[in-house]
């Protein structure tokens, strides 16, 4: 009868180092909160680092099953083992997305800048040219008519005629002068409309960039959030 509590407290002593065998040190993880990202090379670096990083996770996950497997209690060993690995790979998920939040704020205040250096362009232009509109051009002076034959002299004009011809000589002239301003501002205002379109043109450009990189990081975010919990373990009862 002496020999059962002995055999107890064995039994009691042997379970405890052997939990203390299976836990080991990697519990002790914690989660913490990756420091913020100060600079482009940074965050593609903390990138590069997270995908090794998550491979040695898994390298390490598969060698603690090999040992969890020869131990007493293996399903208490494979699950704290999951929980390291599932710990760990919270942490590189969270420098993940600190360091692609960080690429996506830089690419939304460059697209920002570039639509806004345009804007600035295109209203400078507007107030330089209704400040000061191009110099109206004025008609070549005709060439005078070619001498005649001498013949015999006209009559003389009368003083009356030669002011009704000066009057329409000037009509000619007015008329030619309005046609041709009116023509000159016409391609003043068909310049300014192809350089507003071109600038609205680039403005969508950059705007079309900006969302194709904002969209492929959308989609690569949501790959390794789709990897990651598929790596994590189902919950156990």
């Amino acid at each position: 009868m002496r020999r059962q509590p002995m055999l107890r407290a064995a039994a009691v002593a042997a379970l405890t180092l052997l939990l203390a065998a299976c836990a080991g040190p990697e519990l002790a993880l914690q989660e913490a909160p990756p420091a913020p990202t100060t600079s482009p090379e940074q965050a593609e670096q903390r990138l590069a680092t997270v995908a090794s990083e998550r491979a040695a996770i898994e390298a390490r996950f598969a060698e603690r099953e090999v040992v969890c497997y020869e131990k007493f209690f293996v399903n208490r060993c494979l699950d704290e083992a999951r929980e390291v690995r599932r710990a760990a790979l919270a942490t590189q998920r969270a420098i993940e997305i600190e360091a692609s939040h960080y690429l996506r704020r830089l690419k939304v205040e460059e697209r920002d800048r570039a639509i806004a250096e345009a804007d600035a362009a295109y209203a400078q232009e507007e107030a330089r040219l209704a400040a000061e509109p191009p110099p109206v051009k004025k008609p070549a002076a005709a060439a005078p008519p070619a001498k005649k034959p001498a013949a015999a002299a006209p009559p003389r004009a009368r003083s009356g005629d030669s002011r009704v011809v000066r009057g329409q000589q000037r009509a000619q002239e007015s008329t030619a002068n309005a046609e041709q301003e009116a023509a000159e501002r016409a391609a003043n205002v068909a310049a300014y409309e192809e350089r507003r379109r071109k600038s609205q043109e680039r403005q969508k450009e950059v705007a079309r960039r900006v969302a194709e990189r904002e969209a492929k990081a959308a989609e690569r975010a949501a790959d390794e959030a789709r990897r990651a919990n598929g790596n994590q373990p189902a919950p156990t009862n």
